[in-house]
């Protein structure tokens, strides 16, 4: 195969699929179908429902979706297996703040490995460079490149998730002394976190305001809390939690020990700030040692060598 049928293969397929996603996409003029219509009403209660919801759906790309369903699930299942940690990938989706489930993600997932192996074979097919290689390089080598993208968009769910928790331990502080505030000034800790999540902004705010919204859903504050804590797994949180439950039982007052918690907190995040800036410290010795202490020997001592070729 030339490289010029190679791309054109390349460049078709993906014209083909934009053009037949579009189409999908577009909103059909004949009226839905009854069986469309009360499928999704009828998930708790009929498998059929469920099978029939499963089959439409067409996540993530509409027209490879509706073609490869079976096989694609398959793929999942397979990838699920190979990587395995389902429950962290859940757990890495809530402390991220997505809305996706983990079969979303896999799909997702799966999708970067596809495009990404179906790159690199054609990347291998087309390019003259790849044509010396050995037989066995040009094959792993889309491999590689595919199994290399999956790992990759784990890697960056990894990283949102952390950052997000990041944001949440620095936000802490402040949101305990807020409530310690509205404690001392005679409200109770529902009202104290209606108040911070409706004033504040924020991510911790936010899931503030989520626990609010499941109390008054008629779920037990303590038992919110605590979901809470299980599902971001942040230290710091779970801390405050296990405090504000404790007291709640034994009646102690709140206000103080949430002040305690906010001075140990901020504590907490000097020590942080001072074990970052000797990582940070250590790594800003790489440009002085191989940047400005080189061009600062060169000025010292080009002029010299100047004169010596002009003396000589």
């Amino acid at each position: 195969m030339s490289a010029q049928l190679a791309w054109g293969v390349f460049c078709g397929t993906g014209l083909g699929i934009g053009l037949w996603s579009l189409v999908s996409r577009a909103p059909r003029l004949s009226r839905p179908r009854l069986a469309n219509r009360l499928a999704p009403y009828l998930l708790d209660l009929s498998a059929e429902a469920r099978a029939f919801v499963g089959r439409s759906s067409v996540d993530p790309i509409p027209v490879l979706g509706t073609m490869f369903s079976p096989a694609f699930h398959r793929l999942k299942d397979a990838l699920s297996a190979v990587l395995g940690g389902n429950e962290t990938i859940e757990r890495r989706l809530r402390q991220s703040g997505s809305a996706w489930s983990v079969d979303k993600f896999r799909s997702d997932q799966l999708v970067w490995a596809i495009v990404s192996l179906a790159a690199g074979t054609v990347a291998v097919l087309a390019l003259p460079a790849f044509r010396t290689f050995p037989l066995a390089a040009r094959i792993l080598l889309p491999v590689i490149v595919g199994a290399s993208a999956a790992l990759l968009r784990d890697w960056l769910l990894r990283r949102a998730a952390t950052r997000r928790l990041a944001r949440m331990a620095s936000e802490l502080p402040t949101i305990l002394e807020f409530l310690t505030l509205s404690l001392s000034a005679g409200e109770g800790i529902l009202d104290s976190l209606r108040r911070v999540s409706a004033t504040s902004s924020g991510e911790l705010s936010r899931e503030l305001a989520a626990v609010v919204t499941d109390v008054h859903a008629g779920v037990p504050l303590a038992s919110a809390l605590h979901a809470l804590s299980r599902q971001l797994q942040l230290p710091a949180l779970s801390r405050f939690v296990e405090q504000v439950t404790g007291a709640l039982d034994r009646g102690s007052p709140l206000a103080e020990v949430l002040r305690a918690q906010a001075q140990d907190a901020r504590e907490e995040a000097k020590r942080d700030l001072l074990e970052v800036a000797g990582r940070k410290e250590v790594a800003m010795l790489v440009p002085v040692v191989f940047l400005i202490l080189p061009l600062t020997i060169l000025f010292a001592v080009f002029p010299g060598f100047v004169a010596l070729q002009a003396g000589f």
